[in-house]
């Protein structure tokens, strides 16, 4: 059993008297506060605080980490407050204490909500400071250690939560050694006939390996030497966890994962690392292709090394890392071994590397809208399988594989991101979804007046692009129903001979009430998305202004008074004779149907869709009869004289199957300075094709010079215009 002098006695090679002192009393508290309480297999609770402690310590964490890796279930588990904490031990212990607790006074719709929010406020405080998930990390390995008393369905749900969650967070703070545990105690809980499986075919396999392996090691070893390199060569036993993921993943038979032999060679410095490589070329052929420099550019945790992979004797490929012993070190123990603790500062130093994703985090968390999507997000980046890419200055961007120009905007600045119009990939031009690969330049173009597309949700891999694009869209959807329903109120409220700039403010605000609404913005943002209809608003708004001006004059019946401000209809529901006008620019909001594709120059119509706004068909639209009989329901509509833009199409070409057919109908519509948006064949019988083609026009006009053009072409039989 692993007790409080066992603590001390690893404490105080490294701690000085009084810290140990602290962490003893942090002990003590911890202790009394604990008292009475038993994990599930019996033993008092206190064992459990400080077998994280020793974890921690074995990595030569600071007191004040320990102390809070002690009481860290104090504020969960037992009476204890935040307060009593701050005035024991001090503020900043008191506050690592608080982030690794729970949220236990908030009830929760579902556990997945419950989860993603104590996983957000963990992010949150891990952000302030780092040491809140090295305690969080600690306790899991604890807690995987200890798995096997807990019932099987339980000990999965944990053991899944920790390769989804904690195996990543510790991957990204580079601490391979946890890691490691973590994944191995994982897949044990959560395939346990697998990894049994997985362990005796390792013993079977590893007696015949043995002397191939001592072999190799000492053949590097003794040719480092010839050549004067001072070095430390060791064989790498491979862990199950990444035996079984690369037999999956790759598709790959035991025996072709577990013949790859695995070495490590150590060196005193950097330049060091360069020569070895050298000497191992030198010794076996190297595979072309496998040559991996992170010493020039370090993972995104900080780990440095020169990977490499070589034809070994009797045709075994051989796998070797060559590091530095302080690069070993920071491979082994990630963050921790670059602790800091500054005399006089009230906090550590974390890395460049650690402090840019914190910061990330932070970001993340302020753009995105729940708990749920925020934990969705940092999943993302915490899978960060890289491809490294140049700004134009030279500075390395690093992104995860599948990355695209627009993530690599929003890694830049969100502004760039938001602005983002087009991007050149090695000075050449590239279409925004093109995903980037090691070692190419990136240039981004951006407009002052460019904004996210909501189609760049269906391409971007980062987390902070997916945040960004979805918080700008969040607003930018708000901003623009807003302005929508400003018009169609005022579209409405010309009826009653009236308009939103001539209400007084008190009659508003008695009709927002009426609708249990905080804002002007609320009602209109729920008018321009289709939620409330602007008749009914505007005949409630003229009510209360009837009602206003009756109280005010107390004079005049009723009849007449109403009549000033009600025409004669509106006791059945009858539409405005004049249109609305559509500019083309009103976004997200305003949608134009797929069926019928209407643009500028058609007869259009707008239907009511709850949540999206308005939708615009023409007229003509056989879609549309439906809504037709319920006149709340729809809106009619009009073109501005100039309304900007282009605007999909669809046209039916029926063409004489000859050779260079579609490329000769292509050509005459680039001719008339139209996009080809998709294009469709059909090949109706050995003499006749179909084309259908989506393409972008500006109006009617210009798509009749574009059908015209079509039409003169020999090889054209028929065109036609898809009506829906």
């Amino acid at each position: 059993m692993f007790l409080i002098s066992d603590l001390c006695a690893i404490l105080e090679d490294y701690l000085g008297p009084e810290a140990v002192r602290e962490v003893y009393r942090a002990y003590l508290f911890g202790a009394e506060a604990h008292e009475g309480q038993t994990r599930l297999s019996g033993e008092p609770y206190i064992y459990h605080p400080l077998a994280v402690a020793r974890i921690l310590a074995e990595l030569k964490m600071d007191h004040k980490t320990l102390m809070a890796a002690i009481l860290h279930d104090v504020i969960e588990d037992t009476d204890t407050a935040k307060e009593q904490l701050v005035e024991e031990f001090g503020q900043e212990v008191a506050d690592l204490v608080d982030g690794v607790s729970k949220l236990t006074q908030i009830n929760f719709e579902s556990k997945a909500e419950a989860q993603a929010e104590n996983f957000r406020k963990l992010f949150l405080a891990m952000a302030k400071d780092v040491r809140v998930i090295l305690i969080k990390l600690a306790d899991r390995v604890h807690n995987m250690r200890t798995l096997g008393i807990m019932r099987p369905d339980k000990r999965r749900r944990i053991a899944k939560e920790t390769l989804d969650i904690y195996v990543p967070i510790a991957n990204r703070l580079g601490m391979n050694s946890m890691r490691v545990e973590l994944q191995e105690l994982g897949f044990k809980a959560l395939y346990p006939r697998r990894a049994q499986i997985l362990q005796e075919a390792v013993k079977r396999a590893r007696g015949n390996r043995k002397e191939i392996v001592q072999k190799i090691q000492d053949s590097i070893a003794e040719r480092l030497k010839q050549e004067g390199l001072n070095a430390t060569v060791l064989g790498r036993e491979k862990h199950l966890y990444s035996i079984y993921s690369k037999m999956r993943s790759k598709h790959l038979s035991f025996s072709e994962v577990f013949d790859v032999y695995a070495f490590r060679i150590i060196v005193d410095k950097a330049d060091s690392c360069y020569r070895a490589l050298g000497i191992v070329h030198n010794l076996y052929k190297p595979l072309p292709g496998k040559f991996k420099d992170y010493i020039a550019i370090p993972k995104n945790n900080g780990y440095q090394s020169l990977h490499t992979v070589l034809f070994g004797p009797f045709g075994v490929p051989i796998e070797v890392q060559i590091r530095t012993e302080d690069m070993d070190k920071v491979a082994n123990a990630g963050i921790a071994a670059h602790w800091l603790y500054k005399q006089g500062d009230t906090g550590p130093a974390t890395q460049p590397w650690a402090n840019e994703w914190l910061r990330g985090l932070l970001e993340m968390q302020k753009s995105a809208g729940t708990s749920l999507e925020f934990l969705e997000n940092v999943k993302i980046d915490l899978f960060p399988d890289v491809v490294y890419v140049f700004t134009p200055t030279g500075d390395i961007m690093e992104l995860p594989r599948g990355a695209t120009p627009v993530d690599f905007a929003y890694s830049v600045h969100t502004h760039v991101g938001n602005t983002c119009v087009a991007a050149k990939i090695d000075r050449q031009l590239a279409p925004l979804r093109t995903q980037l690969e090691t070692g190419q330049t990136v240039e981004i173009i951006t407009a002052a007046s460019a904004r996210p597309n909501p189609n760049w949700l269906n391409f971007v891999v980062t987390g902070k692009a997916r945040t960004h694009i979805r918080h700008f869209l969040k607003n930018l959807r708000r901003d623009e129903a807003v302005n929508l329903g400003r018009r169609l109120l005022n579209r409405s409220l010309d009826n009653f001979s009236l308009s939103l700039e001539s209400l007084p403010q008190n009659v508003i605000q008695k009709t927002l009430e009426t609708y249990k609404l905080d804002s002007l913005e609320q009602l209109l943002a729920d008018i321009g998305l289709g939620n409330r209809m602007a008749l009914l608003v505007a005949r409630k708004l003229a009510e209360t202004q009837q009602a206003a001006n009756l109280r005010a004059s107390r004079s005049g019946s009723l009849k007449s008074m109403w009549s000033r401000y009600v025409p004669k209809w509106l006791p059945g529901v009858k539409k405005s004779t004049t249109p609305l006008a559509i500019q083309g620019t009103e976004g997200i909001v305003v949608t134009y149907a797929k069926c019928c594709r209407p643009i500028p120059g058609d007869p259009i119509l707008g239907i009511f869709n709850p949540g999206r706004g308005i939708v615009v068909h023409t007229q003509s639209c056989q879609n549309i009869r439906e809504h037709k009989k319920h006149p709340e329901k729809w809106v009619e509509l009009r073109w501005e004289k100039e309304p900007s833009g282009e605007y999909p199409v669809e046209i039916r070409v029926e063409v004489s199957n000859q050779r260079g057919v579609l490329a000769t109908v292509a050509a005459a519509i680039a001719d008339m300075q139209a996009n080809i948006e998709n294009v469709d064949l059909d090949q109706r019988d050995s003499k006749f094709t179909d084309l259908t083609l989506v393409i972008s026009v500006k109006n009617r006009k210009h798509l009749a010079n574009i059908i015209r053009a079509i039409r003169r072409l020999d090889q054209v039989n028929k065109i036609t215009r898809s009506r829906g």
